[in-house]
């Protein structure tokens, strides 16, 4: 019996996703394409894989046993692909969260990971969907819940991050401090708010009930409206290169001081060389400028069990 890879491809994404339509749209095929492999692969071994109920979508107990074989012969037949073109391509990563000026870190580890060419990805769904159609090897930025299955993720930087805020705000002389005193002012978010889940979750944690967001015009258009109005304030990462502006000032956050964590995503299977390359070099880089460290009693971050392993 000779397995379609296609066909086993379809499967995989459907029995990940539970939902033909949007398996199909991470494949770039349509719906009734999808299924039709589907249905093939089905006839192919002469078993259901999946149960349908309206909308609903279940596995098979045949499907539930199918599905790891079938993750393991795309990642050999993936493998198989890359060996026979060739790994002398550059790794293709692309990076999201703009505004905290991902490719900062990036360029540190870039020297010793070989030859890369870089993306940009509008958010993480997004980067994720690249990721697993293959249009990507690799991607780096703040992950967070919900995580799609298929993918792993390594991570690379626990960055301090500091408030900004206008020098007519009542604590802009402060030279350091706690999250909750920011709690009546009002956080100035550059775009809407549940799309932002580090902020959207600092302002849940340190009940920071003013909420206002902008259109994310680039950092120089952000913080010129942070320091426009005294009584707004943002998040940004210590490092990251701030604009010349008069009239705005940072300040640490301390007790605890929240940490932006920053994440390498790729699929498994991908036999690029430049993965390992990339991979050692972040964690390289991480051991000598200390990018890890992490104390509970002392730090914050919003999800803790997003610093350890894999996902999917």
């Amino acid at each position: 019996m000779d397995l379609d890879v296609a066909q086993v491809r379809a499967f995989v994404h459907a029995a990940e996703e539970l939902h033909f339509g949007r398996a199909a749209g991470l494949l770039g095929i349509t719906q009734q394409g999808l299924s039709k492999r589907v249905a093939r692969l089905e006839s192919l071994l002469g078993t259901t894989l999946f149960e349908r109920h309206g909308n609903a979508v279940r596995l098979t107990e045949a499907g539930r046993r199918f599905l790891a074989p079938a993750r393991q012969t795309l990642s050999a037949a993936d493998a198989a692909v890359a060996a026979a073109v060739g790994t002398d391509r550059p790794l293709h990563v692309d990076v999201w969260g703009h505004l905290y000026a991902p490719l900062r870190t990036v360029a540190q580890v870039a020297a010793e990971a070989g030859e890369l060419v870089l993306g940009h990805g509008r958010d993480l769904p997004s980067v994720t969907d690249a990721l697993l159609s293959g249009a990507v090897d690799a991607a780096f930025g703040r992950v967070h819940p919900p995580l799609p299955t298929g993918l792993v993720h390594r991570l690379v930087r626990l960055e301090p991050v500091d408030a900004v805020l206008s020098t007519d705000h009542p604590l802009a002389a402060e030279a350091a401090l706690r999250p909750e005193q920011l709690s009546g002012s009002v956080l100035w978010a550059p775009g809407a708010l549940e799309r932002l889940d580090f902020l959207h979750r600092f302002a849940d944690r340190f009940d920071i009930p003013d909420r206002a967001s902008s259109v994310n015009l680039g950092l120089a258009h952000f913080l010129a409206e942070v320091a426009d109005d005294p009584r707004r304030f943002s998040l940004l990462p210590a490092d990251v290169p701030r604009p010349e502006l008069p009239g705005l000032r940072s300040v640490p956050l301390v007790d605890p001081t929240p940490l932006y964590a920053w994440h390498l995503v790729w699929r498994p299977g991908n036999g690029h060389p430049g993965l390992n390359r990339l991979t050692a070099a972040c964690a390289a880089q991480a051991r000598r400028s200390r990018w890890l460290e992490y104390d509970p009693g002392r730090d914050w971050l919003p999800d803790p069990s997003l610093t350890q392993g894999g996902v999917g």
